[in-house]
């Protein structure tokens, strides 16, 4: 294993869809899943958490680090990751920065601290670091409309059109639903083209009354934040973050992600093996899960945040304009593990530990093969972040654990990863039972119409045009703005079936046909689009 020493006590360097491709949102949004995803927003604190010190000294955290890193080495020597990296930063300074495992376990060439793994949601703090430093700049605050620089954006409420404020969507407490627009997505939809789309959602909730975890609702405030610097997000990133503090390996761009020789690619547990599957095109929700970057790159971020925007004696952002996004603004009820309330303020998960101590975190995951995971005890000064290239796995959110306890207590009190892993596993298996309703077909199926009775054109303002088209024996369905083919196979009656093919293991959708009485259909409905109320879809009648 490759040792290096720099700054460090220790470092080691140990839109397509196919089953190779898959340009989506998928799980994105899987951070959210092991808490609960709605919460009510009186149950939310104002005010800023009491940091509880942990009383650590440089000595335990020290004696920490030897063990973690067996629990690492041990991680991928069991199988439960095929690679990982990670970070631990105290007061400032980077005491380790690791690799571990393979990149590809195709290749199996090594990982290490510079190997550049894609962040998932842990792209949303960064996000939120992104808009601190537009809100130092006096270019915009977090408590700005959103109408106030991206002109035009419009909801389906008018009072919430004029009222949200970039900091409402950053704490995903807009009233948009959790998946509002990330069907769009997944069926090739670009950034500008969804968030034009939005106007024809009913808000699942009242605005700032609901916790509701939304991709698309979070890219929403970083692309108004970004218009108030005339930039676009990706340029407002590397301009404001990643160039002053040297990282130089991280990007918002997908295809900066693609040209890196030294990548970890995305794997996914098949028949107990893990394997390079999928590909996924972040961009569209760039501030919320596009980020991809190094353990050597993200350790100068978590300087930055102990620093309070202070980097190498140098004010980057104020720290007043860091402080509000430290603030719990919805309650997100218990750990899953600790039981302890959690909290979330702007891009922040903010909780407590099993010792009481403040924390500040946010875990990330594509259910196409990707872990990542950052965790802060600000009293203490001390932060760790891990990145896998694998999903399901709780390794991140086990490994974090365990140093904090480690520091805290001298010795592992309990095992982190035994808990974690039944979490992520449980989150695997409900993909893996999606679509469970059509998995087994009909005893004693009713027939289809003729194929003439259901081809043609259907639409709704949303999701745009649907084209049913074939022959009784293969009929197809159509949608997108660069049409994805989808073959439908018969259910029952007037229902088919389709592989959605975005989440393993492509669980399975239907579509229902309402027959008019001339024996034409005159709609469909798409339950996959249903969620957000939009799976109804009338046919397109030729004028």
């Amino acid at each position: 294993m490759k040792t290096t020493r720099s700054r460090s006590l220790i470092a080691r360097g140990g839109p397509r869809l196919s089953r190779r491709h898959a340009v989506t949102g998928a799980g994105l949004g899987l951070a959210a899943a092991v808490l609960p995803g709605t919460m009510p927003a009186a149950a939310a604190h104002e005010g800023t958490p009491e940091a509880t010190a942990g009383g650590i000294d440089r000595a335990a955290v020290e004696a920490a680090l030897p063990e973690l890193i067996g629990l690492a080495e041990a991680a991928v020597a069991n199988g439960d990751v095929p690679g990982l990296a990670l970070a631990v930063v105290y007061e400032d300074e980077v005491v380790l920065s690791a690799g571990y495992g393979a990149r590809s376990t195709e290749s199996n060439e090594p990982v290490t601290p510079d190997t550049v793994f894609q962040m998932a949601s842990v792209s949303k703090p960064i996000a939120s670091t992104v808009v601190s430093a537009i809100v130092g700049s006096g270019a915009a605050t977090w408590d700005d409309p959103v109408i106030d620089h991206l002109l035009g954006f419009q909801l389906a409420d008018p009072w919430a059109t004029r009222e949200l404020m970039i900091g409402d969507f950053f704490a995903h407490r807009s009233g948009l639903g959790g998946d509002a627009g990330s069907d769009l997505e997944r069926i090739g939809y670009d950034r500008a083209e969804i968030t034009e789309r939005l106007r024809y959602l009913e808000l699942a909730s009242s605005p700032r009354s609901r916790y509701a975890y939304s991709n698309i609702g979070l890219t929403v405030g970083g692309l108004a934040a970004a218009a108030a610097m005339d930039m676009s997000w990706e340029d407002a990133s590397e301009a404001l973050l990643y160039a002053p503090l040297g990282m130089t390996s991280t990007s918002s761009r997908y295809a900066d992600f693609e040209a890196e020789e030294n990548r970890a690619v995305l794997h996914v547990r098949i028949d107990d093996a893990w394997v390079p599957e999928f590909t996924f095109d972040s961009d569209t929700q760039s501030p919320a899960g596009g980020v991809s970057s190094t353990a050597n790159d993200m350790a100068q971020w978590l300087r930055l945040l102990f620093g309070n925007g202070t980097y190498d004696g140098a004010e980057l952002i104020p720290a007043a304009a860091l402080q509000p996004a430290r603030v719990p603004r919805m309650s997100r009820g218990a750990d899953p593990i600790t039981g302890q309330p959690s909290f979330y303020g702007y891009g922040w998960g903010i909780g407590f530990d099993a010792s009481g101590a403040t924390t500040l975190g946010h875990a990330g995951a594509f259910s196409l093969g990707a872990r990542t995971m950052v965790s802060l005890h600000p009293a203490d000064q001390l932060g760790i972040v891990v990145l896998a290239s694998a999903f399901p796995t709780g390794v991140p959110d086990a490994l974090a654990a365990s140093l904090f306890d480690l520091v805290a207590h001298g010795a592992l009190t309990e095992d982190w990863f035994t808990g974690w892993n039944a979490i992520y596993d449980s989150i695997g298996a409900a993909f893996a039972a999606g679509g469970a309703s059509y998995a087994t077909a009909p005893a004693s199926p009713a027939p289809a119409l003729p194929a003439s009775a259901y081809t043609g054109t259907y639409a709704n303002d949303y999701a745009g045009p649907i084209e049913i088209s074939g022959t009784d024996d293969a009929l197809e369905l159509r949608m997108g703005p660069e049409p994805r083919v989808y073959p439908l196979r018969h259910s029952t009656h007037d229902t088919f079936t389709y592989a959605i093919d975005l989440e393993p293991p492509a669980p399975l959708s239907g579509v229902t046909f309402t027959i008019g009485p001339d024996g034409q259909a005159e709609s469909l409905h798409v339950d996959y689009f249903a969620g957000n109320g939009q799976g109804l879809f009338r046919r397109v009648v030729a004028d």
